[in-house]
C-alpha cells in the first residue's frame, strides 16, 4: 500500500469514524491544568462536539486507530470486504494529533474507536496504549473515550477503564439473531460480558462511605452503546425494550441510536433503503422519557401502530392523546411524577413549578413565566383560573397540537 500522509490518514479515519454515534463526554470527573501541571481540561468550549448535562460543548477528536478489520460485518462501511481506501495510525500519530489539537484549541478531548486489526487483543493493546501514552508520558487531563473489542482479554478492558473517561462497546443490533446474521463474527454473549465487567470496574471504584482509602478511578463517566435503527426490521418498540433492559442491566450513562445508511456494494441482505431522520429523533425523544420523566418502554410503546412510534408528534404528546382520562391535571396539586408527563412541560419547569407553588397559587400567567410555550400546556392543565373545559377531549386536538414538520426550501 501506498504510504499516506498524516492529512490524509486523518481525511480517511476521521470520515470512517462518523458511524459511530456513542461519543458524549458527559458524567465524566473534572480535571484541568490550570496549577501549571499536565495538559488539557474536560472543561470550556473547544471535530466532534458533544454536550455534557450543565451546557457545556466538548470538542473531541473523533478517529479510528484503523478502517483495516478482519470482520465482515454486513452493514460495516469498514468490512474487510467492502472496497474503501484504507489507513492506519500509529499509536504515536494519534498521540501526537490529540496533543497539537489540543494546544491550538481545536478539541477537548479524544474518541479512539478501530477496526479490528490482527486479533482483538492486539487491537485493544493499541487503543490502551494510545490512552496510558497520552496520561502517564504527556499528563493528558483532557477527556478520553475508548470504544472496546469485547472479544478482547478482560485484563486489556480492565486497563483501558484506568486511563478511559468513558468506555462503550456497540450492541449494534436490536435483535439477538440479526446480529448473528449480519455480523457472523460477532458474540452478543461476549459484547455483554465486556459490558458487564465495565459495570462492576465502575461500581468497584465508587468509594463506601467508611474507605480511608480510596479506590483507583474506573471510567467514571461510565459506558454507553449504540443501536443501529432501520437495518433489522425490529420496530420501535423492540428497539425501546433493549434499550431498557440495557439500561437496567448495564448500568449504561446513554443507548445511542444511529438511523441505517446504504453503503456502496451492501449485501442483499440489507434494506435498501434509509429509515427517516425524524424515526432516529423519535426514539431519543422516547429515550429521554425513559431516563428522565419515570416513563417505562411499554407505556411509550401503548397505542402504537405496528410498535412504530408517531412520526408526527413527540412520544409524550402521543402518549397523552392516548391517555386523556389522566388529564387535566392541576399544577397546584398533582405530584411532580404526574406533571413530568404533561405534555410541554420539561424536568426544569415541574421542578420550578412545585417550587413556587408552596408560596402560592399558580395561575395560567405564572405556568407561562415557567415554561417555554404555555399554549402547548393549556390542554393538559387546570390553574387558579383556567381550566381547558372539553378541549382536553377535543376530537381535533393532535392537529391542533401538532407541529408543522420544517420543510427544505429549495435555493434554485
Amino acid at each position: 500500500m501506498a504510504r499516506l500522509d498524516l492529512r490524509k490518514k486523518l481525511s480517511i479515519l476521521a470520515d470512517a469514524a462518523k458511524y459511530d454515534a456513542s461519543c458524549s463526554s458527559s458524567g465524566t470527573s473534572k480535571r484541568d491544568s490550570v496549577s501549571g501541571r499536565g495538559i488539557g481540561s474536560t472543561e470550556g468550549m473547544g471535530i466532534c462536539h458533544a454536550y455534557t448535562p450543565d451546557g457545556r460543548c466538548v470538542s473531541l477528536l473523533k478517529i479510528l486507530l484503523t478502517n483495516f478489520c478482519i470482520y465482515d460485518c454486513a452493514y460495516c462501511i469498514n468490512r474487510a470486504s467492502s472496497n474503501v481506501e484504507r489507513a492506519r495510525f500509529s499509536v504515536d500519530e494519534v498521540v501526537d494529533l490529540t496533543l497539537n489539537f489540543y494546544r491550538r484549541n481545536y478539541i477537548e478531548g479524544l474518541f479512539l474507536s478501530s477496526g479490528v486489526i490482527r486479533n482483538s487483543d492486539y487491537t485493544m493493546e493499541q487503543l490502551v496504549l494510545a490512552a496510558k501514552t497520552l496520561r502517564e508520558v504527556h499528563d493528558f487531563r483532557g477527556y478520553i473515550h475508548l470504544k472496546l473489542i469485547p472479544e478482547a482479554d478482560p485484563k486489556l478492558v480492565e486497563m483501558a477503564g484506568l486511563y478511559a473517561d468513558r468506555l462503550s462497546a456497540n450492541i449494534e443490533l436490536p435483535r439477538d439473531e440479526a446480529l448473528a446474521r449480519l455480523a457472523p463474527q460477532k458474540d452478543v454473549a461476549v459484547i455483554k460480558k465486556a459490558m458487564g465487567q465495565v459495570r462492576l470496574g465502575v461500581e468497584a471504584a465508587k468509594p463506601g462511605k467508611r474507605d480511608k482509602i480510596k479506590p483507583p478511578k474506573f471510567a467514571p463517566g461510565g459506558q454507553s452503546t449504540q443501536l443501529i435503527v432501520g437495518a433489522d426490521g425490529a420496530p420501535d418498540t423492540e428497539i425501546l425494550d433493549r434499550s431498557a433492559s440495557l439500561y437496567g442491566g448495564y448500568g449504561l450513562r446513554r443507548v445511542y441510536y444511529s438511523a441505517f445508511s446504504p453503503i456502496p456494494d451492501a449485501s442483499s441482505v440489507l434494506p435498501l433503503s434509509k429509515p427517516p431522520l425524524m424515526r432516529e429523533h423519535r426514539l431519543y425523544q422516547a429515550d429521554w422519557l425513559m431516563r428522565f420523566y419515570g416513563f417505562s418502554a411499554p407505556e411509550i410503546g401503548e397505542g402504537t401502530a405496528g410498535g412504530m412510534l408517531d412520526l408526527a408528534v413527540d412520544p409524550k404528546l402521543a402518549w397523552a392523546l392516548n391517555r386523556r382520562e389522566q388529564f387535566p391535571v392541576d399544577v397546584n396539586r398533582a405530584p411532580r411524577e404526574m406533571l413530568l408527563r404533561v405534555p410541554g412541560l420539561g424536568v426544569k419547569a415541574v421542578d420550578r413549578i412545585v417550587s413556587v407553588r408552596r408560596y402560592r397559587t399558580l395561575r395560567l400567567e405564572d405556568v407561562g413565566r415557567l415554561t417555554r410555550s404555555v399554549g402547548k400546556v393549556r390542554p393538559w392543565i387546570t390553574a387558579l383560573d383556567w381550566t381547558p373545559g372539553r378541549l382536553t377531549d377535543a376530537a381535533d386536538l393532535k392537529a391542533r397540537v401538532s407541529t408543522r414538520a420544517p420543510q427544505q426550501l429549495s435555493l434554485f
